[in-house]
């Protein structure tokens, strides 16, 4: 999952930066995914609560 609000601190990636500007060879931090394998999804379809 890729959020452009967070970025990917641990993968040198800033906040802001847009989906398209992630480097090509760019993967999941959490499954290693990568960036060809993502589909978007609107934040409400995975049903995540507020806390």
């Amino acid at each position: 999952m890729y959020d452009e609000r967070t970025g990917d601190p641990e993968s040198g990636i800033a906040p802001g930066t847009i989906f398209t500007d992630l480097p090509k060879e760019y993967s999941c931090a959490l499954c290693e995914a990568p960036k060809e394998d993502f589909k978007k999804i609107e934040k409400g379809a995975l049903g995540l609560q507020s806390v």
